[in-house]
């Protein structure tokens, strides 16, 4: 089986569909040296402060749907994310993401644009800010760039058209096409544009899946963050009794994906560690290299649940880290203190 330089979907469809245990094995250590020969062999840490619970959207997965009335809704103080946000510089982090539901009302957009302004300020510019807050107008992407957010995160969710309608409500808040639109905007602005699917997902099929790394890869993004479908009983998908995908499949998405891009930036995703403790761990040595630790305040931390059993829900932001820390040391990781991780893929327009 060709392992470097993969570029067709027949490549990304063997590697997929192995089933050999020590063949797989392969697959992950090449993608692991593929890694470390393009981008090193460090990780670099990401502190996640969920900003707020409340969406104006329905995704049929999700658990804060915008109909889910089995949720308390909550949004951080400004107090709140700025006493994050210093968590996050004191604890040696080189950057953070501000992650919410979906909104576009003016008050808010102004809020988020307030609150990256004011992250800038108190760290001295230090704190790499990347933003996951859904589709938005061009000009609100811009306002935000220029206040200092500089990596943006826009899942796709799925590449396909047909599969896509299939898991978003058919309305004028769910468009495939203004979501591919929001992430071209996002990499002509300027931001180091990331992207992602759901991975065994109902109606969807590992040609499917292949055709997400081709689409990741022709539509340039410069990260991927991208996990296990995991349920929700209180969503219609939730509902239908499908199980929630391997950790295997995944950690070979994964790989793939590394072999196909090799200087991006992927993200081992908490979805990861509910099929598996160590499962963020395990993507690492199969090609990831970026973590997102939760330092959103405990009070909220049950609340913002897109998928059931989320790991660490009871924890405070120390604890997050040590436990981060004691996995990764666990298995000879190294992180890289207080550095950004900037994309290698990413080149800065002129």
């Amino acid at each position: 089986m060709k392992l470097r330089d993969i570029s067709t979907k027949e490549e990304i469809l063997a590697i997929l569909e192995e089933q050999n245990p020590g063949n797989i094995e392969k697959i992950t250590q090449e993608a692991y040296n593929v890694k470390v020969e393009n981008i090193g062999s460090k990780i670099f840490l990401r502190g996640l402060i969920e900003l707020s619970n409340r969406c104006c959207k329905n995704c049929l997965y999700c658990g804060i749907r915008h109909d889910n009335k089995n949720v308390f809704r909550y949004d951080l103080t400004d107090d709140q994310v700025i006493e994050s946000a210093l968590f996050a510089r004191d604890a040696g982090y080189g950057s953070l993401v501000l992650q919410a539901g979906e909104r576009t009302a003016r008050p808010y957009t102004a809020r988020v644009t307030r609150l990256v302004k004011r992250i800038k300020e108190l760290t001295n510019g230090e704190m790499g800010i990347t933003l996951s807050l859904g589709e938005q107008r061009r000009e609100i992407f811009e306002e935000w760039f220029a206040a200092g957010a500089h990596r943006y995160l826009l899942r796709i969710e799925s590449s396909n058209p047909y599969l896509y309608s299939r898991i978003h409500p058919k309305n004028a808040l769910h468009s495939w096409d203004r979501r591919v639109q929001a992430i071209l905007d996002l990499k002509d602005i300027g931001y180091q544009t990331g992207t992602g699917v759901m991975i065994g997902l109902p109606y969807q099929t590992i040609p499917d899946l292949a055709d997400d790394l081709l689409f990741i890869k022709n539509i340039g993004v410069h990260m991927v963050g991208m996990g296990p479908y995991l349920t929700h009983s209180d969503t219609p998908l939730g509902h239908l009794g499908v199980t929630s995908t391997s950790l295997d499949l995944t950690l070979k998405m994964v790989a793939a994906l590394r072999l196909l891009m090799p200087k991006i930036n992927i993200a081992a995703t908490t979805a990861m560690q509910v099929i598996d403790p160590y499962g963020r761990e395990k993507a690492v040595m199969a090609g990831a290299n970026i973590i997102m630790p939760n330092m959103t305040i405990t009070e909220v931390r049950e609340n913002y649940q897109i998928y059931e059993n989320k790991p660490g829900i009871k924890d405070d932001a120390a604890l997050s880290k040590s436990k981060l820390e004691e996995n990764l040391k666990k298995m000879g990781i190294e992180i890289g203190w207080r550095e950004w991780g900037d994309s290698r893929a990413f080149v800065k327009k002129a």
